[in-house]
Order: structure tokens, then sequence, then C-alpha cells
């Protein structure tokens, strides 16, 4: 079978994100149906609640959710990428940990000031697990990569139980609406949360792309990446700042997602190759998709209650690394 353009590939994309975002929104408690949606946004709702539902609740959350797996999917290439592991992925990395403990903090803090310390405070979490990473790989002398990977599972596993502990420690309402908060949620959709990710989001992106070239010497060797005058060890630190901070900013709103970030890069590669920033632009557009669609799976699986979607991405992943383990 003769292999897609990156073009055509793109423009194949694409048409499954406009797909995705306008159809998602006739899915939820209340059954609109596709025809009434499409007369909404080509001419004027047929009842002005479904202007209210359409507007105001699903479209705010449906664009969070595909912001949210765009960064999600970029962030997991970007490690696999500069890490050269296949295996690796915010949440295995203990960026999601982090986040989630930065966050978890936050959440005894008063209501009037969380807005401002929420993301704050997920990405300095963020910052701690990367920086102990770091230390232990400095220790080592960056001789062995693969050790990045052990180290974040550890990590990982270390600032959860921290989290566990503050929420044991913790009053008994506050605790069991974090813990619903951190299996990951997009219940909480509204402009304050789209406008702290989407710049993030973006810039974070333009940076990814713009390193491309260099991630892509670095796909060979350490030593092929240096002869060419790339700082590797710089390089790496810059690219776990960049997935630090698109996880914090997503986990602070949207509580921890797993797994997006390993399974989408591989689902694109075979159509697009392992260039840098193709598969950054393809990863992103195809994860943003993937949550939206999650999103649907967990708000109406169960009719009227909602199940957390970190356990729906969770399921899924596990059984996708178990299968890359096989095939590896």
């Amino acid at each position: 079978m003769k292999k897609l353009s990156f073009k055509n590939s793109l423009l194949l994309i694409s048409a499954l994100v406009a797909f995705s975002l306008i159809a998602s929104m006739g899915f939820g408690v209340v059954e609109l149906g596709h025809k009434a949606v499409w007369q909404c946004i080509t001419q004027t709702c047929e009842k002005s609640i479904y202007e209210t539902i359409l507007w105001e609740i699903r479209f705010p959350r449906v664009l969070l959710g595909f912001i949210a797996g765009f960064g999600l999917a970029i962030a997991g290439a970007l490690m696999q990428n500069v890490t050269r592991n296949p295996l690796a992925d915010p949440y295995l990395f203990g960026i999601v940990s982090g986040a989630g403990l930065g966050a978890t903090l936050t959440q005894f803090l008063p209501t009037t000031v969380q807005v401002i310390t929420l993301p704050i405070a997920s990405f300095l979490g963020s910052l701690l697990a990367v920086g102990i990473i770091l230390i232990v790989i400095y220790q080592n002398n960056w001789r062995r990569i693969e050790h990045l990977l052990l180290a974040g599972v550890a990590v990982s596993f270390l600032l959860s139980s921290l989290t566990s502990f503050i929420l044991y420690s913790g009053e008994a309402f506050s605790t069991n609406r974090v813990i619903f908060w951190l299996m990951g949620s997009l219940a909480r959709a509204n402009s304050t949360a789209l406008l702290w990710i989407s710049p993030v989001i973006i810039v974070a992106t333009i940076i990814a792309i713009l390193l491309g070239r260099q991630l892509d010497a670095l796909l060979l060797s350490d030593d092929s990446a240096r002869t060419l005058g790339i700082k590797v060890e710089k390089l790496r630190i810059i690219t776990l700042i960049l997935c630090a901070a698109i996880t914090a900013v997503i986990v602070s709103y949207c509580g921890g997602i797993g797994f997006i970030g390993l399974m989408i890069p591989h689902m694109v590669r075979p159509f697009v190759g392992i260039t840098s920033s193709k598969l950054f632009i393809a990863a992103g557009l195809v994860g943003g998709c993937f949550l939206v669609w999650v999103d649907v799976i967990a708000r109406t699986a169960l009719g009227g209650q909602e199940i957390p979607i970190g356990v729906i991405t969770s399921a899924m992943g596990s059984l996708f690394f178990l299968a890359l383990l096989r095939k590896m």
C-alpha cells in the first residue's frame, strides 16, 4: 500500500478534527441530536435552551478536551524523542504526580486565590519531579539515558505517596473532591481554564517545532548530535521543562489524565514518520480528537453519572503499554 504524504495525512487529520469538534457536542445528558447542533452552528438554535447547552456548557468542555489532549500528546512525543525511549510518557515520568501534588496542596487554600495558585503550584510540583530526576541522571553524567524512565517511575511513586498522605490527613469532604479531580475530568471547563491552558500549549508547541531539527539529530545518538554542535544536556533540560509546563497547566484544570502521551505518538508515526516537527503536529491533533471522544464516553456511558477520564485512559493505556512491551 502506498504511504500517504504528510500533506494528505494532515488533511485527513484536519477533517477528523472538524468532525470530532462538531459531532461530540451532540452527546450528553440532554440529547440534542446532531441536526440541532448543526443548525445552531450554521444558523440559529431552534430553542434558546439549546444555545445555552451548546455554547456555555458543551463547547468549552469540548474545546478544553481538545487542547488538553493536544498538549499531552505533544508532551509524550517530546519525551519519547528526547530520551529515545518509546515508553516515555509524562504520566510514567513523574511529571503528572508532581503536578498533582502541587495542585492538591492548593485545594486547601481559600477558593478566591486558587485561580492564581493552582497552575503555579502545579508547575512547581512538576519542576520538583523533573529536578529530582535530573539530579539522579546528572550524578550518572547522563551515561545511561534509559535511567530517566526508571527514575521517573520512582519519583512518580514517591510524589503520589505524598499526595495520598496529604489527602488522608485532610478534611473528608475536601479529600473526596480532590480524589475525584485527580482521576481526571473536564467538568471544570470554563473561560478561565481555557485562558490559562491555551497560551501555554501554543507557546510550548511553537518552541517544540523550532527545536525539531535538534531533536531529530538527537534521535541518532548523543555523540552524533554533539558533532553537529548541539548542546545535548541543555536541550534535554529545556525539553523536560517544556513537558513540565504543558503537563502542569493541564493537570491544574483537568486532573491526572494518563497514557495519552504514550499511545498517540505511536499511533501516528506509521503515517507521518519520525521527523519531530511533523510528529508533533500530527500527534497533537490526533491526541485532541482522542480525548474529545474519551470525554464523550465518560459523559454518556453510565447515563447521568460521569466516569473520570483518567480511569478510561489508564485502562486503555495499560493495555497499550503491555502490547508495546510484547512487540518490543
